[in-house]
């Protein structure tokens, strides 16, 4: 079974996970911890943070990290 079958995010308004702008907006931090929230409750939210890691670059939140936390995570990785 595809990890997405079992993702915390179906059903969910999918504009939840792409907050408009970037940065630390006011609005941004909400919409992004509103999403995270979500992967919090996810059961695939690490295979998630995987594949948005190895497909980088990608926008929005993915298991439950925004743009700015996976390039600090790929860093780490490298």
């Amino acid at each position: 079974m595809n990890w997405r079958e079992s993702a915390r995010c179906r059903g969910v308004d999918p504009e939840l996970f792409f907050p408009i702008g970037s940065g630390t907006s006011f609005p941004t931090l909400v919409q992004s911890d509103e999403a995270k929230a979500v992967c919090g409750r996810c059961p695939v939210a690490r295979q998630c943070l995987d594949w948005a890691l190895d497909a980088a670059p990608v926008e929005g939140v993915w298991g439950g990290t925004t743009e700015a936390e996976r390039r600090v995570l790929r860093r780490h990785r490298a």
